[in-house]
C-alpha cells in the first residue's frame, strides 16, 4: 500500500515499525516560507528507514511519511501540548530547528487555522493507518509490539546535557509496554558494550504513549538512536556543507546487527 506520502507495507508477524520522521517533502508553497529547504529537512531522522530496511523480513509492518517533520510533526500530542512540560522541545507544526533557529521567514509561521488544516491532511491520516494496521494484526495475534524508529545527532546542547547514548529506549516511563518486553530490549543494547539508557531524556513521543495500552494486548516502545552509529555524527553545528552526513553501511552494519537482534526480541515477547 502507498500513497504520495503515505507508505504502509504489511507484514503478518505480531511488530509495528514506525517511522514519523524519515520524511524530507516539503509540500506545494510551504517550501517557499521556510527559511531554507535546508534548515526545514536539518532534523530529520536521517537513513533510519534504511538502517531499518531489514524489518519486512522479519514480517514487520511498517508505516512512514514522507512529510518533514518541520511542516507537522506526527508523534507530536495533537492538541499542541508539551510531552516535556519545562524542557526545550519543538510543537506539533516546529517553528525552531532543534538548535533554537527560526524554520519561517517573519511573518510566514502558521496560525491556528493552518496547523489544524495539517493536522488533518496529514496527522490525521497517519495515525488513521498506524491504528488500522495495530487492530489488523492485534485481531490475529494476542499480543502485538508497536516500535517507534528514530535517530537524533549525540550532541545538542539546546535539549540535552554531554553526549546522548547509543540507545535511548523509550517506553513512557514503564506504563507504554509490559517490563518484560523492556528488560529484553535493555539486555540486547547492554550485549552491545555501548551506552544505553531506559526512560532518560527520551521517554517516548505521542504514539508511544498514545497506542501502548498494555492491558489491550498493544506494548510500545520507542528507540532513540545516536546518529554516530551509522553515520558520521559531527560535534560542531551541522552546516549545509557538514549535515546531513552520508549513510555508512560499514559504520551500520553493528548497529544494523543488534537492531535486528532487539526487533527480535520484541518479536519473541509478542509471540510468547
Amino acid at each position: 500500500m502507498a500513497g504520495d506520502w503515505l507508505e504502509v507495507a504489511r507484514g503478518d508477524a505480531p511488530l509495528v515499525v514506525s517511522f514519523p520522521h524519515t520524511g524530507l517533502d516539503l509540500p506545494g508553497e510551504l517550501a517557499t516560507r521556510f527559511v531554507s529547504p535546508w534548515l526545514a529537512r536539518k532534523d530529520a531522522d536521517w537513513w533510519i528507514d534504511r538502517l531499518y530496511d531489514f524489518a519486512a523480513d522479519l514480517g514487520a509492518t511498517t508505516v512512514r511519511t514522507r512529510i518533514s517533520r518541520s511542516v507537522i510533526d506526527v508523534n507530536r500530542d495533537p492538541s499542541g501540548a508539551s510531552l516535556y512540560p519545562g524542557q526545550a522541545t519543538t510543537e506539533l507544526c516546529p517553528t525552531t530547528t532543534f538548535d533554537g533557529e527560526p524554520l519561517y521567514r517573519p511573518g510566514d509561521e502558521p496560525d491556528a487555522a493552518e496547523i489544524a488544516r495539517r493536522r488533518e491532511t496529514w496527522f490525521a491520516p497517519y495515525h488513521a493507518a498506524l491504528d488500522a494496521e495495530l487492530q489488523r494484526l492485534r485481531a490475529i495475534h494476542p499480543r502485538v509490539v508497536l516500535y517507534e524508529a528514530h535517530s537524533i545527532r549525540s550532541v545538542i546542547p539546546r535539549l540535552f546535557d554531554g553526549v546522548l547514548p547509543q540507545f535511548n529506549l523509550g517506553t513512557n516511563s514503564g506504563a507504554a509496554c509490559d517490563p518484560a518486553l523492556t528488560r529484553a530490549v535493555e539486555a540486547v543494547c547492554e550485549a552491545t558494550g555501548w551506552s544505553w539508557v531506559a526512560n532518560g531524556r527520551f521517554k517516548g513521543g505521542w504514539t508511544t504513549r498514545r497506542y501502548g495500552q498494555p492491558g489491550q494486548g498493544v506494548h510500545a516502545l520507542q528507540m532513540e538512536l545516536a546518529c554516530r552509529g551509522y553515520m558520521d555524527d559531527p560535534d560542531d553545528p551541522p552546516t549545509p556543507r557538514t549535515w546531513p552526513a552520508a549513510y555508512r553501511p560499514d559504520q551500520a552494519a553493528p548497529l544494523r546487527a543488534a537492531l535486528t537482534r532487539v526487533l527480535q526480541a520484541c518479536l519473541a515477547f509478542a509471540q510468547a
